[in-house]
């Protein structure tokens, strides 16, 4: 180990776990042959240590999927480069199913690894018995059967990444604490340690269960809290020899495979034990918690029932050790909204052995190169609201992510913790409506009305069918209220706000005041960063509306390449309330309540009126294919319009209506269409893009355009209509995989399931294709554009 700490280095890993053992590795691969690591205590001291080291690559979606490949890759090379053996075992896993909704779930799950390229095969109880012997199969209905699966040994894998770093220069430091990180002008400056201070320019923040308490030393939110996690050790039992496959047990909350000659059974019980911030101190070091029988006596009775053979088992050992958890069960990785040069890979809400070594390739790619290698917007550094870093919030929700951790994945089933956060302001009408909520960062959001009991959770036709069919009939035939008061809201002012956004977004910014601009906001590689409507109330003023999610990265973004410009950039988010007046009586309806000059507005036109006598800026836009208004006021008068407008005869509608009618229409949204790796030219959106370039993007987009660049975006109507889509589904055509679906919603107006989908085959306008629904075949037509007019006259496909 050095002795001395440098004056400087370009980048500075804290944390000596898999993930900062992997971001140390891959920055010194990709040339920061300076780079160095922070180790408190020793390497793998924290959580790495303890960890049951699994590898399964299939995640739910492509991306995260490629990033455990990527994993596995490595892991099965690294002996091969480094001469250190890593303990890499491929014995496959197993995913048993001992009820029907579990096993649609795990043949979701196969057909999405046919997707992806994994292989994945069904088999039968009697085939699952012969693979796990020991296995109690009386109750099984299926498994799947995944060989390339397998597991390392923690701590060697991180020996072997740090002695390939340090080959290529790269240095480690243990037994060096951070005590504080210097900050200037919300940048990354330097760290301060035990053993001195280096100076550096940027930091990758890989401080596992203490990572929201290092990531505040820089002012950061880092919402993520350890929980506990328990499995057990056996001695040697009859029937174990050699490695066996995972066995995964998830309707018992199980994971099973042999150890030294005994069982590893380990379990992500329905709701974990929280520990609170500070429990775990500097001094917790290769450290576990005490063991706790009574918490796990449950499943420790499903497991009996798994495998008999426990019943004569000899216990080594109740292992109970820490690890963190997010909000929403993704780890967090990229650099934070709050300070620059604060890269993030932590959280890893135990799954860090799997995910480690394409993560670490990838935060070491962000710092390197300033972005990930391809599109982990559901890892992002920035997508938590505030309020999710509260301790308070944090006990209530980590424990239930834990206990997700092995849930079906039924459509639209929501968290029940750390709930009402935050409040539409027409909360209380909704509520008194019937509405069934849903939060989307913090927000209680309807998703639909005239519900107000939990719905059944299944993959059959939902128990808020109809309740959605009513909202979509309304929208379509009178007229219905969509609440997008939760979309985010930056205001643009000052005297270069058209060049700012000119040079920031694709579309043309330059309209009069009064216009409406949807436009894609690209970064360097043409590719999407977000997009947004843009509306123009004055020379030197714009208000952007962005996702509900986005606010914190787009803000952060637009900041970030603010520079040179005289504008200032304002979150007014809570300051406005917006309401979606859409259908062919919202003319009628504005009329009625005293704006009748909004139904002189030309199509993506905005101007002032008043509703209820308060005063409204309306945009003559739609969302969902029928005729009307996005009308913004103040967020306090937001009663009073509602009250106007429904009395009128304008009903409620919720997210699950637009969801349907936005599929119908055709209408792309990211994190399901549009994602940093795609270009609005692969997403039939180059309409909306300026030719004349000047923005970001703008050669790398040229570039794609003269290569021959396509729309690879299609809608999809399926012709069952008992049909379930949920997205990610592979599409076949003439019995090869051409492309996945994205958006899935049943199509109100059309009369059948709908999607939206990537086909990487072009395919023409009225091909017949399949969807794998649970390795069920269903037959559907392609159609180029909407599957619904915006007329409501004519229906395609």
């Amino acid at each position: 180990m050095a002795q001395t700490l440098p004056a400087h280095a370009s980048v500075v890993v804290i944390g000596g776990g898999i993930m900062g053992c992997s971001t140390l590795y891959h920055l010194a691969k990709m040339g920061v042959s300076d780079a160095i690591l922070l180790e408190r205590n020793a390497l793998t001291s924290g959580t790495t240590w303890h960890s049951a080291a699994q590898v399964r690559a299939l995640r739910h979606s492509q991306n995260l999927t490629r990033m455990i490949q990527y994993s596995v890759d490595l892991y099965s090379q690294l002996e091969q480069e480094t001469g250190q053996n890593v303990g890499w075992i491929q014995k496959g896993s197993l995913s048993i199913a001992t009820n029907p909704d579990r096993l649609i779930h795990v043949k979701r799950q196969e057909a999405l690894a046919h997707a992806y390229g994994i292989d994945a095969v069904s088999v039968s109880p009697e085939e699952a018995k012969e693979r796990w012997p020991l296995m109690n199969a009386d109750d099984v209905l299926g498994a799947v059967w995944s060989p390339d699966d397998g597991r390392v040994s923690p701590s060697d894998v991180c020996a072997a990444l740090i002695k390939a770093a340090k080959g290529l220069g790269a240095k480690l430091f243990e037994r060096t604490g951070v005590t504080g990180i210097l900050t200037e002008n919300g940048r990354i400056k330097g760290v301060e340690t035990t053993q001195g201070t280096v100076m550096c320019d940027a930091i990758a923040l890989c401080t596992g269960l203490w990572s929201r308490e290092v990531g505040a030393m820089a002012g950061a939110e880092v919402p993520a809290l350890a929980c506990e996690h328990f499995y057990l050790l056996t001695k040697p039992i009859d029937g174990i020899v050699g490695n066996t496959p995972t066995l995964s047990d998830h309707d018992n909350h199980l994971y099973i495979r042999d150890d030294s000659g005994g069982l590893l059974v380990g379990c992500f019980e329905p709701m974990g034990k929280p520990i609170e911030p500070g429990r775990l101190d500097g001094s917790f070091e290769f450290g576990l918690l005490p063991e706790d029988w009574d918490h796990f006596e449950p499943m420790m009775m499903n497991a009996l029932h798994r495998l008999p053979a426990l019943e004569n088992a000899e216990v080594k050992m109740l292992l109970n050790g820490p690890e963190s958890f997010t909000p929403d069960g993704t780890f967090m990785l990229g650099e934070t909204a709050e300070t620059k040069g604060l890269f993030l890979g932590c959280g890893m809400n135990s799954v860090g052995i799997a995910s480690g070594g394409g993560a670490g390739m990838n935060l070491a790619h962000a710092i390197v190169h300033g972005h990930t290698a391809y599109d982990l917007g559901e890892a992002d550094a920035k997508r938590f609201a505030p309020f999710f870093n509260s301790v308070e919030h944090l006990m209530a929700r980590a424990p239930e992510i834990l206990g997700t951790h092995y849930d079906i994945a039924y459509p639209g089933k929501q968290l029940s913790t750390a709930r009402n956060l935050r409040a539409l302001p027409l909360d209380s009408e909704y509520r008194a409506a019937g509405a069934h909520m849903g939060q989307f960062y913090g927000w209680e959001r309807p998703l639909y009305f005239g519900k107000t009991e939990e719905p059944r959770m299944t993959f059959e036709r939902p128990d808020w069918f109809e309740n959605v069919k009513a909202e979509v009939a309304a929208a379509h035939e009178s007229a219905a209220i969509f609440d997008a008061s939760p979309f985010g809201k930056i205001e643009v002012q000052g005297p270069d706000a058209e060049a700012f956004l000119l040079k920031t977004c694709a579309g043309f910014l330059g309209r009069t005041p009064g216009s409406v601009i949807y436009t894609s906001v690209l970064n360097e590689r043409g590719t999407f960063e977000s997009d947004i409507t843009a509306q123009r109330i004055a020379e030197d003023h714009y208000r952007l509306f962005v996702g509900t999610a986005a606010i914190k990265r787009d803000l952060a973004w637009f900041r970030r390449h603010s520079e040179g410009f005289d504008v200032t950039l304002t979150d007014s988010t809570e300051d406005y309330a917006v309401l979606g007046l859409m259908g062919p009586e919202a003319a009628r309806i504005v009329a009625e309540c005293g704006a009748p000059e909004l139904n002189e507005l030309g199509y993506f036109k905005v101007g002032p009126a008043h509703i209820a006598g308060k005063h409204v800026r309306a945009a003559r836009m739609s969302y969902v294919g029928e005729a009307g208004w996005e009308i913004t006021m103040k967020a306090e008068n937001a009663s009073a319009v509602y009250a106007a407008l429904t009395a009128a005869g304008a009903k409620p509608a919720g997210l699950f209506a637009q969801t349907s009618m936005r599929i119908e229409k055709g209408f792309c949204a990211m994190g399901h269409e549009l994602d940093g790796d795609t270009t609005p030219i692969a997403t039939g959106l180059d309409f909306a893009t300026r030719k004349k370039g000047g923005f970001i993007g703008a050669e790398a987009l040229a570039e794609a355009r003269d290569g021959g660049a396509t729309n690879k975006v299609v809608s999809i109507r399926l012709d069952d209509e008992a049909a379930m889509p949920l997205g990610h589904e592979p599409i076949y055509f003439e019995g090869k995989i051409v492309g996945q679906t994205s958006s899935c919603a049943f199509g109100y107006r059309v009369g059948k399931p709908v999607a939206l989908g990537h086909t990487h085959t072009p395919l023409e306008d009225g091909a017949r294709v399949q969807i794998d629904i649970a390795r069920t075949l269903f037959d559907a037509t392609i159609v180029h554009g909407p599957l619904f007019d915006p007329d409501g006259t004519r229906m395609k496909g």
